[in-house]
């Protein structure tokens, strides 16, 4: 059952990543430090946002317009930080507790 949640916390870091990722690519597409039209860059762009849209979609339905700052990300990086912490501090203690 450890092995189940060191997927999962493993998993969250990944995506961690991938959203750090998309929001410093945001900024570099927003400062114009990259192009856009580059394919490979595009490429990228493309397969960050397919990653991290579906879960920014819900948040932005919640979090309150603020003009051009996007929190999504914030939230959703606040997001992991407490699961992750669920689970290193309370389900594992209590797998290992339970001798599962």
């Amino acid at each position: 059952m450890l092995a189940v949640t060191y997927v999962l916390y493993q998993a969250l870091n990944l995506y961690w990543w991938v959203v750090v990722a998309s929001a410093v690519l945001s900024w570099l597409y927003a400062f114009n430090i990259v192009n856009p039209g580059n394919p490979f860059v595009d490429s990228i762009g493309r397969f960050l946002w397919q990653l991290t849209e579906p879960v920014y979609r819900r948040i932005r339905r919640v979090l309150p317009d603020l003009g051009g700052i996007d929190l999504s990300p914030l939230v959703v990086l606040f997001g992991i930080m407490f699961l992750q912490y669920l689970i290193v501090y309370y389900i594992n203690p209590a797998i290992m507790q339970a001798g599962v």
